[in-house]
């Protein structure tokens, strides 16, 4: 039968956000099956959580990674449709052992993924990967249960009850009197959402919200937060992606609150109220200058990762600070969640509001001048020579010259196409442009 081609493909099997894939075209149940086999088989015992979001293909793959830890002798608990912060809430705050989230996040509904966590509801480390990687490639166990040994499915059905009911229970404040709409994607915050807010006494609005299997993220949600902004008509605004892993705001005027901003917002507020611990703030190098330089002028410590969301939960709990997060909205909380949950930063948003009698509006535009930033994406031959590219780095250290620290060049390989990315961040948008159109002409001409 040969390798599964997900196997078959060069470098790691699990990327930063697990594995994803086109479903039932590469990520198939015979797939799902075999990661779930090799999974169990890593375990001395169960339970395994699991949950999934809204898309067709999730009872499929669902069914087939819990056949194989069955096979393995680990037993199941079904949760059925659920933010991710809530499955991984809920592996935590239980007797899982694992907890395996199924979705493809903020991509299309034709594809899907399969997310491990472990038992502490966080996503397994590089090692826990690769061990069970390699159990994979060479599928051969010792290990065969049958009879009373094989595992079994039972259903959570009060799941959703558990997560919102400890959201809830967490919040500081009631939010009676505010009014807000929703925009929950057609993905897993459907149900979660607006039932948190409604027992939190908000008026609350719901768009996005009528899951068919196939339109998850499609026109709306975190990813198109333009919808949201046209219909919000002076209320506050709150977009989740597929998992509900990200939120981004929208404010009473119609305006885009990212990650960086619900960062600063929350990071300034808890520094006056004495709640930032450590003094620190993580974010990865994608986060905007602007939200840099606020932190600074605030003095709060700002420490850099690479991008994703693993890498800001590990510099966060090397350096015990308890707010990071990305500028796609990918948020964590230490003191109440461990990995970015949606739904809870919606929560902290709507706490600063409240502390401080503000709104959304006033508070975004106080924490945060963001500085016109230009992506460009340049394909090339190849990506090996970026580091000896010489020309190239001679090239960036000029404009940074220019910039005089007010602004700043980021040049990194793509981890999955034969692209460089060029980003550039300037106090005008005239100058990023220009900047980024040069460093892009001299990639091309450098390593093409």
């Amino acid at each position: 039968m040969g390798e599964h081609p997900l196997l078959a493909k060069p470098g790691r099997l699990f990327g930063t956000d697990g594995v994803r894939a086109v479903a039932n075209l590469e990520l198939d149940p015979q797939f799902a099956l075999d990661m779930g086999r090799a999974a169990g088989l890593t375990l001395r015992e169960g339970p395994v959580l699991i949950g999934r979001d809204t898309r067709r293909s999730g009872e499929m793959l669902s069914g087939a990674i819990q056949a194989g830890f069955h096979s393995a002798g680990i037993d199941t608990v079904d949760v059925g449709v659920l933010p991710s912060g809530g499955i991984s809430h809920l592996t935590a705050e239980t007797s899982a052992e694992m907890g395996v989230v199924i979705s493809a996040s903020h991509n299309p509904a034709s594809d899907n993924g399969i997310k491990l966590l472990s038992k502490f509801g966080t996503k397994l480390t590089d090692e826990q990967e690769d061990k069970i990687e390699a159990r994979m490639r060479t599928p051969r166990s010792r290990r065969v249960p049958y009879g009373a040994g094989v595992g079994t499915r039972f259903m959570k059905t009060d799941a959703l009850e558990s997560y919102v009911g400890a959201l809830a229970k967490g919040a500081d404040y009631s939010f009676q009197g505010t009014e807000m709409v929703l925009d929950c994607a057609n993905g897993a915050a459907y149900e979660a959402a607006p039932m948190l807010f409604e027992r939190l006494k908000a008026t609350v609005d719901v768009l996005g919200a009528t899951p068919d299997g196939m339109n998850i993220n499609d026109g709306c949600g975190a990813t198109h937060p333009e919808f949201l902004a046209t219909r919000v008509s002076g209320r506050v605004g709150f977009a989740f992606d597929g998992d509900a892993d990200r939120l981004i705001a929208i404010d009473e005027a119609g305006g885009i609150v990212d990650g960086d901003r619900i960062m600063a917002i929350v990071a300034l507020h808890w520094k006056r109220a004495d709640r930032l611990k450590n003094n620190i703030v993580v974010s990865t190098v994608m986060s905007n200058f602007g939200f840099k330089r606020a932190m600074r002028d605030a003095g709060i410590d700002l420490i850099e990762t690479q991008v994703g969301d693993r890498y800001v939960v590990e510099a966060m709990r090397a350096n015990k600070a308890v707010l990071g997060g990305e500028q796609s909205g990918h948020i964590i909380f230490a003191d109440r969640g461990r990995t970015g949950d949606g739904l809870l930063t919606a929560v902290r948003v709507l706490e600063v509001m409240a502390g401080t009698g503000k709104p959304l509006a006033e508070l975004a535009g106080e924490a945060m001048t963001a500085y016109p930033q230009v992506l460009t994406n340049v394909r090339v031959a190849s990506k090996d020579g970026l580091d000896r590219a010489k020309p190239l780095w001679d090239h960036v250290k000029q404009v940074e010259e220019e910039l005089q620290g007010d602004g700043r060049v980021l040049i990194r390989p793509s981890g999955t196409e034969p692209l460089i990315r060029v980003m550039v961040e300037a106090p005008s948008q005239e100058r990023a442009d220009l900047y980024a159109a040069d460093l892009a002409s001299t990639v091309s001409r450098v390593l093409a």
